[in-house]
């Protein structure tokens, strides 16, 4: 664990705002990391304002890379000083997999309250796509495919609900804070409720697009007079499921022209239907759910959105 910070009168200092800006990391983070786990120290004004040097911001990016190699944050602390080299704690030794089994286990037991509090500590401790990849969606992958053998529609809709509420609560207040391109995001045909595209809505605003959210799925002929009416600079199609053949291979492919704007593809039918979409005029983003929105960016340069 780093010491109090202290820096020559001369050092650079940054305000919290800058250095989520230049990390990529909300401040509610930062501040998580420094009360709860003591792995950034900054200075404070008079005022009691957090003022971080570049070292700060060095260290915050090595915070990320050890996350980003799936080790969770209650592990990190102890492997920041450490040399480069040091081995990289196992997938065993993780604490990764009891938090996705405590995730499951709250959706189960229909525990709202605390799945409420999780929910928002996991979106605390962790940047946004390290909380989808190492938690949510593992987790969302695991009921499904529980619910494809036993479904339990107590279990789905309730976590529908739940997340409907958290993330359109985010949605609207990251619409009114950013003039980012309009991302239109819509459920397909097959998917059976709004999980994959709420997760990706959540995503896409993170990164600061504006997000209109079609939760439930249209026919791609409403879906075409929906781009016109909206103006979105892109079209996301998500799904958890495969998605009939026609739909993919000819139905999806005859739709694009007639939306006007770039149609993209992502959740798992990406993965499952990427032989018949690779010769499309559809893009394929993933099913990698932060990959696939940090592919947006190029997509719209390509085509000059």
């Amino acid at each position: 664990m780093s010491p109090k910070a202290t820096h020559p009168p001369d050092t650079p200092l940054y305000p919290i705002r800058e250095v989520s800006r230049l990390t990529g990391v909300n401040s509610v983070t930062l501040r998580a990391w420094e009360r709860r786990y003591g792995l950034i120290r900054p200075q404070r004004t008079p005022k009691g304002h957090r003022l971080y040097a570049h070292d700060d911001i060095q260290r915050i990016e090595h915070i990320l890379q050890w996350l980003n190699r799936g080790i969770s944050v209650s592990q990190v602390g102890d492997l920041l000083d450490q040399p480069e080299s040091v081995e990289v704690p196992t997938q065993s030794s993780s604490d990764w997999p009891s938090q996705r089994q405590q995730l499951q286990v709250l959706i189960e037991t229909l525990d709202m309250a605390r799945l409420e509090a999780f929910y928002h500590q996991s979106l605390a401790l962790y940047p946004l796509g390290t909380s989808i990849t190492e938690l949510w969606q593992p987790v969302i992958e695991a009921l499904e495919a529980n619910w494809a053998v036993q479904p339990d529609l107590v279990q789905r809709r309730l976590l529908e609900t739940f997340l409907r509420s958290q993330v359109g609560i985010r949605l609207h207040f990251a619409n009114q804070a950013t003039r980012g391109p309009l991302v239109l995001i819509s459920a397909m045909p097959d998917d059976p409720g709004p999980l994959w595209v709420l997760m990706v809505a959540l995503m896409a605003s993170e990164q600061g697009y504006r997000v209109q959210l079609l939760d439930t799925p249209l026919p791609l002929e409403e879906l075409t007079l929906a781009a016109e009416r909206l103006h979105p600079a892109v079209v996301l199609l998500v799904s958890g499921q495969a998605e009939s053949r026609d739909f993919i291979a000819h139905r999806l492919p005859q739709a694009t022209q007639a939306i006007g704007v770039p149609l993209g593809v992502c959740g798992p039918v990406a993965r499952l239907r990427a032989d018949e979409l690779k010769h499309s005029p559809v893009h394929v983003l993933g099913d990698d759910l932060p990959q696939a929105i940090a592919r947006l960016r190029s997509l719209l340069r390509e085509t000059g959105t």
